[in-house]
């Protein structure tokens, strides 16, 4: 008979930027990072695990297609998670149960590897579910650390800081949470997403050029960023809008230009990534205050922060300014619902298109994920949900 868990877990979207490494293979950053976890109704990965003396081998679908399972961080994951069930049992039973095999199904219900943070909802939902089917108490940022750095904010939900951590075996480099979700539950965020399809260069390979030969990343890691995570803390205590969104969208400037600085360049952002960030500075202006701000990963797609109150404006001044195509008219707008009838942003359009400078025209967005400030790692019990059990990905196997 199996034991099987499921888990999901939720996306978490970088104020101050994870870029490089400081030791590849433990997966160390070279500077600390501050994130915001969102709701897991809206953006989450779901994972099922399951363990038993029957299965002959290890088995690991993803978005019901059968993966290679010989994945170093996935397998760096699965063992530390042995050695600590072990070394908290230490029986008899416990050494011969850790050495089961396992097969794991994991979804996500947004596009994976497009610079949305799968890999970090991935990772946090998979040892979140070896840890309660292995029952391994404790931290477990350091866990999922091992399969993708950012992963370990995920664990977390509302405000999380990963510390870059001094000791060189990388025990100290784990998260915690900054401040809950209830703290500042009006904000709000539209994910704007212009790609769904997977980087041509990934963050590991591009982190690793810039680290290699960015003159700008060392700078970058030991002056900026400390500075910046010390006064976004405060900004977070403060619930100062105004300055949380002028350092999340310096921080997010400042590491695509290291990108850029990288040899041979690396280029996130396309022309829709530009015209949204001089579309947001143009609604502050002509608003007179901070409205707005805008973060991009490692990818063209734009998180855009508001306070719940200004959400239905922002919604229609993308309508006017970014429209869909008539095939995306009833899905344009995705998860939370948005009001649409409000007013754009300000009555005056030709004043908002001249301050953007944007070319108007229809299907640059591809569609639009609104969401929140969500929690940490749920478990599933219902029975019905495991993903194992489903027909199409492996119940014979279970």
């Amino acid at each position: 008979m199996a034991s099987v868990v499921t888990f999901t877990a939720p996306v978490n979207i970088a104020l101050i930027k994870y870029w490089g490494k400081r030791n590849e293979e433990l997966i160390l950053p070279l500077a600390s990072s501050l994130s915001v976890t969102l709701n897991q109704d809206e953006m989450c990965a779901k994972t099922t695990i399951a363990i038993s003396k029957d299965f002959t081998k290890d088995l690991f679908w993803l978005n019901n297609e059968e993966q290679t399972f010989d994945n170093p961080r996935l397998l760096n994951c699965l063992k530390e998670v042995r050695r600590r069930a072990f070394e908290k049992h230490g029986d008899k039973n416990s050494a011969e149960r850790s050495k089961y095999h396992v097969h794991i199904a994991s979804t996500n219900n947004f596009p994976t590897a497009a610079g949305l943070a799968s890999s970090a909802a991935g990772y946090a939902c998979l040892v979140s579910a070896l840890a309660r089917i292995y029952d391994v108490d404790g931290d477990i940022s350091e866990l999922a650390r091992l399969g993708s750095g950012s992963a370990c904010r995920s664990v977390y939900g509302g405000f999380v800081e990963w510390f870059r951590g001094d000791l060189e075996d990388g025990t100290d480099s784990v998260a915690h949470q900054v401040a809950p979700l209830e703290h500042w539950h009006d904000l709000h965020v539209l994910v704007l997403v212009v790609a769904d399809s997977k980087k041509i260069v990934s963050s590991s390979k591009a982190m690793k050029q810039s680290v290699d030969t960015s003159g700008f990343v060392q700078h970058w890691a030991e002056v900026c960023v400390p500075k910046q995570i010390t006064s976004i803390k405060e900004a977070i205590y403060n619930k100062d809008f105004t300055t949380l969104a002028n350092l999340t969208m310096t921080a997010s400037n400042q590491l695509h230009a290291v990108c850029q600085a990288t040899f041979p360049p690396v280029i996130y952002m396309n022309d829709t990534s530009h015209s949204i960030v001089r579309f947001v500075h143009a609604i502050n202006a002509v608003h007179g205050q901070t409205n707005i701000m805008y973060t991009f990963d490692a990818g063209p797609n734009a998180c855009l922060f508001v306070r719940k109150s200004f959400v239905d404006k922002l919604a229609s001044a993308i309508m006017k300014f970014f429209p869909p195509s008539p095939e995306q008219q009833e899905t344009y707008f995705r998860g939370l619902t948005v009001d649409l009838s409000q007013d754009c942003s300000c009555t005056h359009y030709d004043q908002l298109a001249k301050e953007a400078n944007i070319n108007i025209e229809r299907g640059k967005i591809k569609f639009i994920i609104h969401s929140k400030i969500g929690d940490g790692p749920r478990e599933i019990t219902d029975n019905s949900q495991h993903l194992l059990d489903r027909k199409e990905i492996g119940r014979a196997h279970v």
